[in-house]
Order: structure tokens, then sequence, then C-alpha cells
């Protein structure tokens, strides 16, 4: 009799255990790899590391399909500065900044069963900091779905702190520098890709000019980088060939050639302030740059909504007269009223931004 209460005792025992060994399994975290090819990368990513995908330009994004009762990433950033936007279900969205140490973030939790989209896009310049992403960690029932369908529109910016979205939280027209206030995700160039459901790239920096700029680095040395901070990191343009590139430059120049004390200036000229025919060869010399990479893309040289494009400004001209010379009937050029107020474009005046280029794309391209 004590060996059949024993045998049953160690039976239920058994039982137990493997109940319990199953329930642990069952709600074990799934971590998806950040080289899982399931992982949707947009943007100029090193997602190719054997460590992490490196996030260095505004505007960049990782999204994901799952099932699970809450999701966690595995984030690093260089300085602690950066900011994203964590978009569910291209519904809800809050603001994450990640800690310079290496640890995961919750993005989600108390998610109903089925399926779920999560995104991570960049809302600050890579001058903010660069972020380090290893992983998704999925709880709950978790399950990674298949990726989802590649959009068939593709469309490239190339700018300045306009296209950048800085400052467009700055409700106070003080002009932040502080990285909270950026948000490149109310950019008229976010704006116009999501309106086109278009795959978006932005390659921007405040203060960057064709010719010269607020800081060392000009867009004809910084435009094929990778890595914007290395000059030896090349971007493979075969990767990502764009249906429409807009380009917003020229706003930054028209104020330094005037300004024969700043350094910039006396780097980039010396004593002597370029001529209009070298401000019209410039230009012209980097767009021709852009049409060597994208041999059958539209190419839009649009300027403005900021003083560049106020009335008697020559600077519309230059970029007329450029692109003339360069005869080619995919390249055009379209100006963006000057938007009379100070600072940089508040969150309507972006919006008006993408209103006109919208229409003017919805005009003259078939895409």
């Amino acid at each position: 009799m004590r060996y059949a209460s024993l045998c049953f005792t160690t039976i239920c025992l058994l039982f137990f255990l493997c109940c319990k060994n199953q329930t642990l399994t069952q709600d074990k975290p799934l971590i998806i790899n950040h080289t899982n090819p399931n992982i949707t990368y947009s943007g100029r990513i090193d997602s190719v590391s054997s460590k992490c995908a490196k996030v260095y330009w505004s505007g960049s994004s990782i999204s994901m399909n799952f099932e699970g009762s809450s999701i966690s990433a595995s984030l690093e950033d260089n300085t602690g500065d950066s900011y994203y936007n964590v978009i569910l279900d291209e519904d809800s969205m809050y603001i994450l900044r990640p800690d310079t140490l290496k640890q995961y973030h919750l993005l989600a939790k108390n998610l109903k069963r089925g399926k779920h989209n999560i995104q991570l896009f960049k809302r600050t310049e890579p001058h903010y900091g660069n972020t380090n992403f290893y992983d998704f960690k999925i709880e709950g029932k978790a399950k990674l779905l298949p990726k989802s369908v590649f959009k068939k529109r593709k469309i490239e910016f190339y700018g300045n702190s306009i296209t950048a979205g800085y400052a467009v939280e700055d409700v106070s027209g003080a002009d932040s520098p502080d990285s909270t206030y950026t948000n490149n995700y109310l950019s008229y160039s976010a704006i116009t890709a999501r309106h086109f459901d278009a795959e978006y790239r932005a390659i921007c920096k405040s203060g960057i000019g064709i010719m010269v700029s607020w800081h060392g680095m000009i867009m004809p040395e910084m435009y094929n980088r990778l890595n914007p901070h290395d000059p030896e990191s090349t971007w493979d343009f075969s990767l990502y060939q764009p249906d429409i590139v807009v380009i917003n430059l020229f706003q930054n120049d028209s104020w330094l050639v005037k300004r024969p004390d700043n350094e910039n200036f006396k780097t980039r000229f010396g004593n002597t302030a370029p001529s209009e025919n070298e401000i019209i060869t410039a230009y012209q010399a980097f767009v021709q740059k852009i049409r060597s990479h994208y041999l059958n893309s539209h190419i839009i040289c649009i300027l403005g909504n900021m003083d560049v494009t106020k009335e008697g400004s020559k600077w519309p001209e230059y970029i007329n007269i450029a692109v003339n010379n360069l005869n080619d009937d995919k390249i055009y050029t379209h100006f963006i009223p000057y938007k009379k107020s100070k600072g940089h474009p508040s969150v309507k005046e972006q919006e008006l931004i993408a209103e006109d280029l919208i229409r003017f794309i919805e005009q003259h391209i078939n895409w």
C-alpha cells in the first residue's frame, strides 16, 4: 500500500514538474536578433554588423510584426540625447530616449491577442547621438510574424534643418537647439513620404549648405556616407534607388556667403565671396552627383520656406539656371513661398510645405 502511495505521489510530482516546465517554456521571452530578416530597416542603417544595427540618420526606422503581450528593445546610445518615436500599430505613439548603457526598453505592454506592429522612428539628427540596436524581446505567447509587404514607392530627401524638423516642437518660438524639440516625423519630408505611402530616407543636417555651412562639413562631402561622422564610411547607392529625390538646400549658403568674418566663409572662400556663376556651378555639380547615382529618378530641386525665397531673393533664379543648364526633363524646380515668420518652421508651417510639395508631385510626376 505504501508502495502504491509512493508511486502515485511520484507520478503527481512528475506531472506537476512537467506542466511547470511546459508553462515556463511557453512563457519564455522570444529574442529577435537584429540580423533577423523579418525586421524591416528603413534608412541608411548599418544592419549587417555582427553585434548590432547602427542607427545614425534622421527619419531612420526599425519595425517588426509580432504577436505577444509585451515587447522591448535592447538599445545603447552614444550620448543619451537621441530621441525616438515608438509607434504601435500605426496608431499610438510616445517618445523614447535610449540610455548610454545597453539595456532593454519596454516599448509596449498589456497587448491584446493578435498581430501587432512596432516601429522605432529616429526623431533626431546624427550630431545629437547614434544608437545601437541589438534585438527585440517579445513576451507572452510570443510569435514573430513575416515582415510587411514592401512599399511600392521610394522617396529620398537631401536637406538642412528644415528637412530635419529642427525645433519643430518648440512652441515658444525660441528655436531651441535641445534635441527634445527636433522631430523629423513632423517634418515636411516625412509627412510627404507618409502621404504617398513611400519608403522614406532623409540625408539632412541642420546648418548645412552646398558651398558653405555653419559647421565644417558641406552636403557634397556628406551626402554619400553611411556613417555621417566618418569620411571613410561610404554608402552603396545601389541598395536604394528612389523614384523621387527632393533637394532642399541653399538656405544656409544664402546667409553665409555674405559673412566674410565667419570662420567657415574663410575656410571655403578665403577673403572673396563666390560669384553668381560659382554659386550656380556649385549647385549644378551637386545635382549632377545625385543624377550619377540615380539615373532614372525624378529629381525635384525645391527651396523654402524660410527667407531664401522671400521677394527679391536671387537664390531661386540660381537654381533655375543650374537646372536649365542640365537639360534633363526629369529634373524639376519648385519654390515654397516664404513663411513670413521668424525662426524655423513650426508644425503648421511644415505641414504647409508638405501640402505644397504633394500638390507639385501629384501634378507633375506619375509614379
